[in-house]
């Protein structure tokens, strides 16, 4: 049994879907990882976790276009206005979502579907610098 983690920073530029798959599934090749489970967490509370299609780019918009509707960016909603008109929608729309994630790996690979892709979901209008930690349990 081993344990390792690592720290995967990601720049944003806007409300969009960031996949980061590629990234970890290299992170697991290369420190021979054989089977075991991943553990992925961002550390922001204004953006999100998702596994999402990553074949057709429609749901990507769809599914902000949803979000927008569902909380909107109109600060006479809200209390909290510190950071600008996305400051509160966002959070909520990370408490909608997930902070975390938790993923098999068998036989070196990620246990994902076919069409399914690890995605950092920005909820900010502004460039942003996101951690991303993952933790390996495993052999």
């Amino acid at each position: 049994m081993r344990q390792e983690f690592f720290n995967l920073e990601l720049n944003t530029n806007g409300q969009r879907l960031y996949e980061f798959t590629t990234q970890i599934s290299k992170w697991v090749k290369d420190k021979e990882f054989n089977n075991g489970m991943i553990n992925i967490s961002i550390q922001h509370t204004s953006a999100s976790l998702i596994i999402q299609e990553n074949a057709d780019p429609y749901v990507q918009i769809d599914l902000i276009n949803f979000f927008n509707k569902l909380v909107p960016m109109d600060n006479s909603l809200y209390t909290h206005l510190t950071e600008g008109i996305d400051d509160m929608p966002a959070h909520i729309k990370s408490t909608l979502t997930n902070n975390q994630i938790s993923l098999s790996v068998k036989n070196a690979g990620l246990l994902l579907g076919t069409w399914q892709g690890l995605y950092l979901f920005e909820h900010r209008i502004k460039k942003q610098n996101r951690l991303i930690v993952l933790h390996y349990l495993g052999d």
